[in-house]
This record gives C-alpha cells, sequence and structure tokens, in this order.
C-alpha cells in the first residue's frame, strides 16, 4: 500500500508534464479521492492507507492538505525528487485514467461533483469517509460505464 503523499506527488508529475500547469490543493485532494474510490471498486483493497475525510469542500486527505496548505489556491509545484519507479503498472494506469478524465476539470467544479456524491454526502463534516462508502459508490461508476 502506497502513501498519500507519493500518489498525490505523481499526479503533481503527471499535471506538470501533461500540460506544464500546477495542481491547487483543492484539486488534488479530490483526484486522491477518486483514485482511491475507483482503486476500492477495481480491487477491493485501498490504494494508500490514509484516511479520507468530509471537509466543508469536499473529501480531503489531511495530512496531504497540511503538507501543502502554504500554496493556498495556486498551483502547488512538482516536488523535485519524486521517484515512482516502485509503483506497480496497474496502479499507474489506473493514476493516469483518473488524471484524465477529472483532471481536466476545475478544483471548484470536482468540488461540487463530490458534493452530489453519496460518500461525502452521507459522512458528517469532520467525519472520516468510510472505505464501504467509497467502494459501494465506485462500483456503481464503473459498471454504469
Amino acid at each position: 500500500m502506497e502513501s498519500a503523499l507519493m500518489i498525490a506527488n505523481y499526479f503533481l508529475k503527471l499535471a506538470d508534464d501533461d500540460s506544464g500547469e500546477l495542481l491547487s490543493n483543492m484539486k488534488l485532494q479530490k483526484l486522491l479521492y477518486y483514485a482511491q474510490g475507483f482503486h476500492l471498486a477495481l480491487y477491493n483493497e485501498p490504494l494508500f492507507k490514509e484516511r479520507i475525510l468530509a471537509w466543508t469542500h469536499g473529501p480531503v486527505v489531511a495530512d496531504v492538505y497540511y503538507k501543502y496548505k502554504e500554496y493556498g489556491n495556486t498551483g502547488i509545484p512538482t516536488p523535485s525528487e519524486i521517484d515512482c519507479s516502485h509503483l506497480p503498472l496497474t496502479v499507474k494506469e489506473l493514476l493516469n485514467e483518473i488524471f484524465n478524465v477529472f483532471g481536466q476539470f476545475s478544483a471548484w467544479k470536482l468540488r461540487d461533483l463530490t458534493h452530489e456524491e453519496p460518500p461525502w454526502k452521507e459522512t458528517s463534516n469532520g467525519e472520516e469517509i468510510a472505505y464501504s462508502k467509497l467502494k459501494d459508490y465506485f462500483l456503481t461508476q464503473i459498471q454504469n460505464a
């Protein structure tokens, strides 16, 4: 199992390589949420160990949020030393797909999307979004695709 920070760094590198644009903390948080949800649905196990919490502006991995909080709503610079070579190909493929599908949207659009989804809607503010809620919801998204 990976750390959420490793997955976040992978997304930061993807954004930089793809368009040269930087991700905001809010957008990064939503990409982590989608990655964890789809990984649970596809592989029946979490992608990373850190909890996802239901905050006012949607799902958040607190450790990653606080790591990059200083950047506010601006783009987070891509960390210079990112070694993702140990990530399994299946994980890289999933993260690439998540980025291709959801990375095209603004942070606020992703926020709005997560606010319409049961995992966030059915979790009290500040509480952990249960793996079971993530898995059940994202299984429906795979089946409806």
